[in-house]
């Protein structure tokens, strides 16, 4: 199934769709900054280059990651967690840049979920091919807090289930500049990414990248 209920922004500015109670997405919300979030990324990725990281299982994710923030979301064989430090360099993580923080607490915002600082942001790199299977967002201490997912470059389909894996799913479209956000009754809802196909975009060249916000500590 895939969802196609939109409502116009009375403000004027992006078109909202529902994905239910506490789910929507925000087309097009973060185009107009995609120059700020491009240069900050980049600043990021100096210090925190990208990482292909293994489950517990010792499979290698097929999304590349980093984080920015004073908490990075981390797999390797002893589980998921949050940690302050980069297991590759030993070092803190780097500072979330502005560009992302206020793109971030906007977006909340304008989903119904006011005053959300999120301390933790997952950046994933998409290749042709490279998917994230159906999960819940758990490792994170409050469950009263959103998530924030910005789509940066190709695009992609985004899966959106229930509270059970099973449940059924409905398939989102995501366009460049794209922001998902749920929290409330849809915090635990599983979600993943389809295999991303083969594509070129003007600003991120061959791959897609997915800024994801989140109060972990």
């Amino acid at each position: 199934m895939t969802m196609d209920l939109f409502e116009p922004d009375n403000a004027g500015g992006p078109s909202l769709q529902t994905l239910g109670p506490g789910a929507l997405v925000l087309r097009g919300f973060a185009t107009a900054h995609e120059t700020a979030l491009w240069a900050s990324l980049q600043d990021v990725l100096a210090l925190a280059p990208f990482r292909h990281m293994r489950t517990p299982g010792g499979f290698r994710m097929s999304v590349a990651m980093t984080n920015c923030g004073a908490l990075g979301w981390v797999t390797d064989r002893t589980g998921y967690r949050y940690d302050a430090a980069d297991p590759q360099s030993g070092h803190p993580w780097p500072c979330m840049p502005e560009s992302f923080l206020r793109l971030a607490t906007n977006a909340a915002a304008r989903g119904g979920f006011e005053g959300f600082v999120p301390d933790a942001c997952l950046i994933n790199r998409y290749a042709p091919g490279a998917k994230l299977s159906l999960h819940q967002d758990r490792n994170e201490r409050d469950y009263g807090e959103p998530i924030v997912s910005v789509s940066l470059g190709l695009p992609a389909v985004f899966l959106f289930g229930g509270l059970a894996r099973a449940d059924r799913t409905t398939r989102v479209p995501l366009s460049h500049g794209d922001v998902v956000v749920w929290g409330g009754p849809a915090r635990l809802r599983y979600h993943g990414v389809l295999p991303l196909a083969e594509g070129h975009h003007p600003l991120t060249g061959d791959y897609r990248i997915n800024l994801t916000f989140r109060k972990a500590g």
